[in-house]
């Protein structure tokens, strides 16, 4: 650990948790993502996404109301494009080849429901080494660890960055 790392201490948003998902999910996937969102502000974790609709929205919305960093890294140029609930925008330009640094900004990933965009998400995650959960989604996916519920996606993923 760095000096500029043992000085910045456990802190509000040390823990980066990636959230990925579909941009069109329907309304459960929704609330499923706003509550992963509110419980890992609660937690102090800060939530890096695309930025953008859907579960990206979601989670930014749900973490922005209870107060947490919000961090949203987008495929276009243009801030304004980002959802409202994102605090901190990333205009990348990069495209999907965003979501490379999307899923390398966490310390773990949680994945919703998706298609191909959210697959290569979950696939770059895996490819870097990250812990990657899948909350009711992902099942074919080796190396996905499932979990059914909003509480235990971030209760795992918190107690997955916090061991030594």
């Amino acid at each position: 650990m760095s000096k500029a790392q043992e000085k910045r201490g456990k802190v509000p948003g040390t823990v980066q948790v990636a959230v990925v998902g579909h941009n069109d999910p329907p309304p459960e996937v929704i609330q499923w993502a706003e509550e992963v969102g509110q419980r890992l502000a609660q937690k102090g974790a800060a939530v890096v996404c695309g930025g953008l609709g859907g579960v990206m929205e979601a989670v930014a919305r749900g973490a922005f109301e209870a107060g947490g960093l919000t961090v949203g890294i987008l495929p276009g140029y243009e801030a304004r494009a980002a959802n409202p609930f994102v605090r901190v925008v990333i205009p990348s330009g990069l495209g999907h080849a965003r979501n490379v640094l999307v899923v390398a900004s966490g310390d773990v990933v949680i994945a919703f429901p998706g298609s191909y965009g959210t697959l290569s998400e979950v696939a770059l995650a895996l490819k870097l080494g990250k812990k990657v959960i899948g909350l009711n989604a992902w099942m074919g996916v080796e190396g996905v660890i499932q979990v059914r519920t909003p509480q235990e996606a971030v209760e795992l993923a918190i107690a997955t960055v916090q061991k030594p």
